[in-house]
């Protein structure tokens, strides 16, 4: 199995970031708060901004705007 990790920190792969994302993770904070990547060294974040995109994301777009994200999630669970 070929893995590309994005974070060594905390062993986090390409693959886990993208299912944190295909989960609902818009922003590098949100991949920080379900895997922790990120959170250490900081050297990863551009590598998670860059596999996010900016494609269409509802929680990004609250953000945005300067809505609540969180409790919008809680909210739609």
């Amino acid at each position: 199995m070929n893995r590309v990790f994005v974070c060594s920190c905390f062993g986090v792969t390409e693959q886990q970031v993208r299912k944190h994302a295909a989960d609902g993770a818009c922003t590098p904070r949100q991949i920080a708060s379900a895997c922790k990547a990120g959170t250490d060294c900081g050297s990863c974040v551009r590598r998670i901004q860059a596999i996010l995109g900016r494609g269409a994301c509802p929680r990004r777009e609250l953000a945005d705007q300067g809505e609540p994200v969180l409790a919008e999630l809680e909210e739609a669970a």
